[in-house]
């Protein structure tokens, strides 16, 4: 197994990753904010490849010494063989070699059952609420 920087030809993959397990909430969504984070830092969105095929992805960030990731997905028929963990190991990684020293994800309060995951790697739940609202825009 590879783990490396996306490159555009990866676009397709990641979406029929993300799609496959749900992650996409609209393609244009999608599009979006991973043109943002390509623009923002293209070496922080990272993808699992094995034999040739993508079949993984993770998206990260950096706010000063905070770090951030999301959209980390494996194809299903992939789950539970140790790529999600070599691609959180590899993002942290990165994260160390640019001065991060804690790193922050959210979880869907729909998705419990991926908090062993976390915790396995060492995650810890934290105390916080976290509310969001989406903006219009305006023309």
């Amino acid at each position: 197994m590879l783990i490396r920087t996306f490159r555009l030809g990866d676009y397709a993959a990641i979406m029929r990753i993300w799609q496959e397990t749900g992650l996409d909430k609209t393609e244009t969504e999608s599009l979006d904010s991973l043109a943002a984070q390509l623009s923002w830092d293209s070496e922080l969105v990272m993808v699992a490849e094995l034999s040739g095929e993508v079949v993984g992805v993770v998206v990260g960030t950096i706010d000063g010494t905070r770090a951030y990731f999301y959209r980390l997905a494996v194809l299903p028929d992939k789950q539970g063989t140790g790529i999600g963990r070599k691609l959180v190991e590899a993002l942290e990684n990165r994260f160390r070699q640019r001065g991060v020293n804690r790193v922050l994800i959210m979880v869907n309060q729909d998705n419990p059952e991926i908090l062993p995951f976390y915790h396995s790697l060492g995650y810890e739940l934290q105390k916080y609420v976290t509310l969001s609202k989406k903006l219009s825009s305006y023309t």
